[in-house]
Formats: structure tokens, sequence, C-alpha cells
């Protein structure tokens, strides 16, 4: 019979890097208190982590916490390249802070029922993209709209790049919100971020972004 392996806890990982639990459970879980922790030494709680195989558990921790640090994307086609890029560029912005994407697809037919799973289910922040429909709950949100743009596939490579940094952008307005409303504060609605300007866009394409700036 093989042994029963010991399994590894917060503790496990605190004693292996002389730290103290708390310090290491605000590094794993990227929480307000671990800005003031050296990158160095979040690292080094990171490779004791993975070394480890400490695999937290989630849920005990959101009973714990309240919080389940989910964000959700929507938008009425998922398949659409421009999409697609805003999303890759949203994932990568949460992942570094710790929070995990959800996708839901939305229409101006289930957008009420959509919107109350997602109340239902914990969702902490909305990312709607080219949505056609108000959303209609209270949390903390941000509007990318892309839909103007007749972009043909395959995209450029800078234009890839711009789309991936407006993800990024809509991720850290949800987090802000996110953040502050965690912290007593009442900033619940998030703006419209409006199109970015980059050097490497067409001529054309600067052209119908200033439009759309000084409308």
């Amino acid at each position: 019979m093989l042994p029963e392996k010991t399994p590894v806890t917060l503790r496990t990982v605190a004693e292996r890097v002389g730290l103290a639990p708390c310090s290491v459970s605000a590094i794993l879980n990227h929480t307000p208190a671990s800005r003031a922790i050296p990158q160095a030494t979040k690292e080094r709680v990171f490779r004791a982590a993975a070394a480890l195989h400490y695999r937290p558990n989630l849920w005990a921790r959101s009973l714990r916490t309240k919080r389940t640090r989910m964000v959700a994307a929507v938008s009425s086609d998922f398949g659409a390249g421009k999409v697609a890029r805003v999303i890759a560029g949203l994932q990568s912005r949460l992942n570094r802070s710790g929070y995990l994407l959800v996708l839901g697809m939305l229409d101006s037919s289930d957008a009420n029922h959509a919107c109350a799973q997602f109340e239902q289910r914990g969702i902490e922040g909305v990312v709607a993209i080219d949505v056609p429909v108000p959303l209609p709950f209270d949390l903390p949100a941000a509007y990318v709209d892309v839909g103007y743009m007749n972009l043909v596939d395959p995209l450029s490579n800078e234009m890839q790049a711009w789309l991936s940094e407006l993800g990024a952008s809509a991720a850290e307005t949800v987090i802000r919100q996110i953040e502050k409303d965690t912290a007593g504060k009442t900033t619940r609605v998030g703006p419209k971020l409006p199109p970015a300007r980059s050097d490497g866009l067409e001529a054309g394409l600067g052209r119908e972004v200033d439009a759309r700036e000084s409308a």
C-alpha cells in the first residue's frame, strides 16, 4: 500500500521560504498588501509553490474571502478576429492579477438572463465587447467598442498589438473598480473605452479614430 502524501498547505510554502503564512497568502492571492513586498520575494514564493505543487482550495478561499476573482467578457461574436485579439489582451492582464476570465455570448434576446446568471455566480466585473445592448446590472464594467471598424482578417501585426492593448486597458479599468469596491468605495460603472491611438495604424484608420474621438 502506497503511503499517503502529506498535503501541501499554505503553511508548507511559508516554511519553505521562511515567511509568515499571511505574507505568502497575500502574494499568492495578489492582495493589496502584497504591493509592499519586493518582487524578488514574490518570485521566490511563486517558485516554492510550483516546486511543492501547491494547489489552493479555491472553493474554501471563496467562502473565506467572499470573492470569486472572476471577470466575464461578453460579446455577440467571439469568432471575429478583432474580438479575439481584445480577449487575448484582456486574459493576459487579468491573469497577472490573479483573476479568471469567463466568456459569455450575449445578444438582445438574453441580456437579462445572462446578467442575472453572472450575478448569481459571483462574477465581480464585466468587459463588454461590441455588445449592442446596455447591460442591465450594477457591476464594475468596461465597454470596448471596435465594431465600427471594418477590419479584414488576417489583421496586421500593428492592429493585433493595438487591439490587445485595448483589452489590457479594459481589464485594468475593471480591476481598478473591483479593488475600490472591495475597499468600500462606491465607483461601480466603468467608462466606455475610446479607441486608442497607434503610430503603426494606417492613415485611413487614424482619420476614422480622430472622427470618433471628436464626435
